[in-house]
Formats: structure tokens, C-alpha cells, sequence
């Protein structure tokens, strides 16, 4: 079981949801507002949050980056009516690890849920990965540069650890969307360049020199190379 936080205004919609999930065996806890979802953020932990934009006091991307820190190992997906892909670029680069777009469909909405908190439960007993400076531990989930952690959100650590997984080798787009995401992905690719773009900030701010590169492989994918 799985312990849920569901940010919705919309009784209807978020009864239903509320109601699905705790059939499907989760803790569902319900805020119907933007300042009630950071208050709970800030007093417990979950391991994901469902997060609706359009919130009728605080925007939902305000909220999406006040719970990003409180609750930093929980996977946040939103929920928009919005199709925009500004919005939807905007909302990955506040914190936010997934979308679906309104009118959400139960089904994906269970497959993507029972998709993200598998992975996040992965981990095994895998020895860490040194690529130069960077240390990646799966069994802890943790990234650190010399001693010091990088703070990757859970869909960066994922994605991070598929290329580390083999250095120098492409992976395609549709590769890296299937296994980090979903196989029955139905969003927009755009996801996945938001979140290397994250990463590869976050390796140049650890201020070594010894650390991986994220090549981009145009019409391909990507490939993480080891330091020279």
C-alpha cells in the first residue's frame, strides 16, 4: 500500500479519484486546496502526490515547487486541463516528475501510478556506480559528487541511472520513455528533454571535473559518456 496525496478542487473529480485509488489498496489523503496540500506536504511523507494546476487559491505550479523540498522522494504527477506545452514544461521544471492531461482516464491513471512507484521501489543490492567523481547508489538511490549529494528528483535519478546503467552506449528516446516512464506512455516526449536538461545542470553545478557527460543524439536519444 501506498500512501497518496491527492490535490484536487473539483468534488466530483476528486471524489472519484480519491475513491478508485482506495480501491486499488492505497492511502489516499484529499486537499481540496493549494495551501491545505502544502501543509500536509510539510507534516507527512507520501510517495506520490497527484496535483491538479488549476487550484482556486495558490497556482499549482507554486505548489508543485513548495512541495518539491518538503517531500523530496515522492514522485508528483500533474493533473491539467491545460494542453499547452509551456504549461506542461513550466510544471516538470517546478518539480513535477509526470502528467496527465483532463479528463484523466482511471486505467492509465492506475498504470502510470503502479508504474512510478515501482520503480520507485527498485533498488536490489546493486554495487554503486562510479563514473569519475559521480557516485551512483541504487540500493539507496543516492547521487553524490566527492562526498557532496546531488538532489535529483525521482524521474532524474531513474533516467540517470539507465544511461549509468551502460556508459556509452544510445539509448533511444523511445527506450528511455518505456523504461523510466512507462511502456504505455501517451504524453509528450518533451518530458524527457525537460529532465535531461535538469540533470546536466545539476552534474555542471557540482563543480568537478572528473564527471560524466550527457551527449544528445539527435533523431536518436541520448548517451551518458564517462569522463575521459
Amino acid at each position: 500500500m501506498a500512501r497518496l496525496l491527492l490535490v484536487e478542487d473539483d468534488k466530483t473529480i476528486g471524489g472519484a479519484l480519491a475513491r478508485s485509488l482506495t480501491l486499488h489498496g492505497h492511502e489516499v489523503v484529499w486537499s481540496q486546496d493549494g495551501g491545505a496540500a502544502v501543509r500536509e506536504g510539510a507534516r507527512a511523507s507520501f510517495d506520490l502526490v497527484l496535483l491538479d494546476l488549476g487550484l482556486p487559491d495558490l497556482d499549482g505550479i507554486a505548489v508543485c515547487r513548495e512541495l518539491r523540498p518538503a517531500l523530496p522522494d515522492a514522485v508528483i504527477v500533474m493533473l491539467t486541463a491545460r494542453d499547452e506545452e509551456m504549461d506542461v514544461v513550466l510544471g516538470l521544471e517546478s518539480g513535477a516528475d509526470d502528467y496527465l492531461v483532463k479528463p484523466v482516464r482511471l486505467g492509465e491513471l492506475h498504470a502510470r501510478v503502479r508504474a512510478h512507484l515501482r520503480r520507485a521501489e527498485a533498488g536490489g543490492h546493486q554495487p554503486p556506480t562510479e563514473l569519475g567523481d559521480l557516485v551512483l547508489d541504487v540500493a539507496s538511490r543516492r547521487v553524490t559528487v566527492n562526498g557532496g549529494e546531488l538532489h535529483l528528483r525521482p524521474r532524474e535519478y531513474d533516467l540517470l541511472a539507465r544511461l549509468a546503467a551502460n556508459p556509452g552506449v544510445a539509448v533511444s528516446r523511445d527506450v528511455l520513455i518505456a523504461e523510466v516512464w512507462d511502456e504505455n506512455w501517451f504524453g509528450s516526449t518533451k518530458t524527457l528533454d525537460v529532465h535531461v536538461a535538469s540533470i546536466r545542470r545539476q552534474l555542471a553545478s557540482a563543480g568537478s571535473v572528473r564527471m560524466p557527460t550527457i551527449v544528445t543524439l539527435r533523431g536518436h536519444g541520448y548517451r551518458l559518456d564517462p569522463p575521459a
